[in-house]
């Protein structure tokens, strides 16, 4: 029996155009209406969530910011929250900035309210990025950007890819704090030990629901614990390898309604699974 669905949103649930297709949100109501909660699992803070749930039907839980918040969609009870040291922040941002001096950071505070940006990182941002017009997210010194504990810290470069500019990350060493890229234009850390895989545990045991009896689906390398650790999961069509080694399956892509079409094959035969 699958009791919880746990699904990324980028790449996965979500269509190129950041909609979701009102089949898909049919499947997804049948799930609720069975018993199943449907659970957004992503990157993005509160903020850039709330006209995907709208979309999407979505009412129950949710984990933002790469497992560091749990939080409760219609309610806004907060089920936990990480955040990272601003000592191992500081000592992160200097030690990549020694490496690529043109990186420019971002922090998320207040449960993904407040946006934190350094001089020169809203010049690398599409209106949009964040959930917020870039005129808004402010130009703060570096050391304002790392002053309080935050639920992430995010790096920009100018010419780096991301994924180039996460293996530099890795490589100048993040003094134990968990960096990761979701397939956006930034690099996203977050507190030690946290990942997708860890939020949803927790908020499984918060729900009494099994490892075995939750399906999970994802695209991208911050995907990669959650669909290791899900009983069942489906890493998208067009995945990196490293994704897809991860998951028990694969889904047809997030353009062909990938996450849905499984659910309804759930919903249909459960011994399908």
């Amino acid at each position: 029996m699958i009791k919880l669905v746990a699904t990324d949103l980028d790449g996965t649930l979500l269509r190129h155009d950041k909609t979701v297709s009102a089949w898909t949100r049919s499947v997804l109501d049948a799930a609720r209406e069975s018993g199943i909660h449907v659970i957004p699992v992503t990157a993005r803070q509160p903020l850039g969530l709330v006209q995907i749930a709208e979309q999407a039907g979505l009412v129950d839980w949710a984990i933002g910011c790469n497992g560091g918040l749990g939080y409760h969609l219609e309610t806004g009870e907060v089920l936990f929250e990480h955040l990272l040291p601003p000592d191992a922040m500081a000592d992160l941002a200097a030690a990549v900035a020694s490496e690529l001096p043109e990186t420019r950071f971002a922090s998320v505070r207040d449960r993904g309210d407040t946006f934190i940006a350094q001089d020169g990182y809203a010049a690398m941002t599409a209106p949009g990025d964040h959930g917020r017009d870039p005129q808004q997210m402010g130009r703060a010194k570096l050391i304002e950007v790392v002053a309080d504990p935050a639920l992430k810290l995010v790096l920009r470069h100018p010419w780096v890819h991301p994924r180039d500019l996460l293996r530099i990350v890795l490589q100048v060493g993040t003094g134990g704090l968990e960096a990761t890229w979701s397939g956006a234009d930034f690099v996203e850390v977050v507190a030690p030990g946290v990942t997708k895989a860890t939020g949803l545990d927790e908020l499984c045991r918060h729900l009494g629901v099994q490892q075995s009896e939750v399906a999970a689906f994802g695209d991208g390398l911050n995907d990669i614990e959650m669909l290791r650790w899900a009983g069942h999961s489906w890493a998208m069509d067009g995945s990196s390898d490293a994704v897809r080694d991860a998951a028990k399956g694969i889904a047809v892509s997030n353009m062909d309604d990938g996450v849905a079409r499984q659910v309804m094959a759930f919903l249909r035969d459960p011994s399908a699974w």
